[in-house]
């Protein structure tokens, strides 16, 4: 595990080398918007026209459906316009031991995703910003899933807001889950909580999502810290402990977030 998670800083450390040669000044680069590590997906956007990559590791161990599980996923952000966020996600790799059912163990690409946010209210004063979500997914994996399991179709209504120093993400998530001609509903509901140490941010988050396909529910526990590089480039790593029989055990992740330098339409008069 020191190994996995030795690579994926390593590779955070050459991302940067990179952005340090080509990347526009700091003061002309906006700041990247995270939604990894945690579950909770922010409700603002990334800056208009610029693209977002969220990359990273996770290792999980003593699941229902597998012995250990490694995979990397992938997120793509891109903001359209002030209100609008289209959204890709990918796990290119999915590794695991021991799965059981219908899931196969070894090595195999993940499954795939597509959708969109949007912002029905801007966070004003004392007002939190409200978007909503709809991601679908395009390719369905035979690898085995964690506790929260895959869906087809899920939506999301997103809160987030700042509060006596406290930075607060709520989601409520619906999703439909399949196996074979068997559609189920899935309820889920997340909240994180974090606040800066320094340049370090720290974040504790409680989930809890249903699994309709076996009549019981996955809870989870996660914490996490993040630390911004650059404006354009956040690492992150963290844990998650499942709290139920049939929620994964154990979770280990580290990541990046990284805001691509150049804008990708509209560029600002260099006056």
């Amino acid at each position: 595990m020191i190994r996995l998670l030795s690579c994926a800083f390593v590779g955070a450390a050459a991302l940067l080398f990179v952005a340090r040669i080509c990347a526009q000044s700091s003061a002309e680069i906006p700041e990247a918007n995270p939604g990894r590590p945690t579950v909770s997906t922010p409700a603002t956007l990334t800056p208009v026209g610029y693209l977002q990559f969220e990359n990273g590791g996770l290792y999980a161990e003593t699941s229902p459906e597998f012995a250990t599980l490694f995979g990397i996923n992938q997120v793509t952000k891109l903001t359209v316009a002030s209100r609008l966020q289209l959204l890709a996600l990918s796990a290119p790799l999915a590794q695991a031991s021991g799965a059981t059912g219908d899931a196969l163990s070894g090595s195999r690409p993940g499954e795939v995703f597509a959708g969109f946010q949007a912002v029905v209210l801007y966070g004003e004063g004392h007002k939190p910003t409200v978007s909503l979500s709809y991601i679908r997914r395009l390719y369905a994996s035979p690898a085995p899933e964690i506790d929260i399991g895959t869906f087809r179709n899920s939506a999301s209504m997103l809160v987030s807001d700042d509060l006596a120093g406290f930075h607060v993400d709520i989601n409520g998530i619906f999703s439909e889950q399949t196996k074979g001609t068997v559609r189920r509903g899935q309820f889920g509901q997340t909240v994180s909580i974090s606040h800066p140490l320094g340049r370090l941010t720290v974040a504790g988050e409680l989930w809890h999502f249903t699994q309709p396909l076996t009549s019981r529910n996955a809870i989870g526990n996660l914490w996490a810290v993040s630390y911004p590089v650059r404006k354009n480039l956040v690492l992150d790593a963290g844990f998650n402990h499942g709290l139920t029989s049939s929620s994964t055990r154990w979770e280990e992740f580290a990541g990046f977030t990284y805001l691509l330098p150049h804008r990708l339409w509209g560029f600002h008069d260099p006056k």
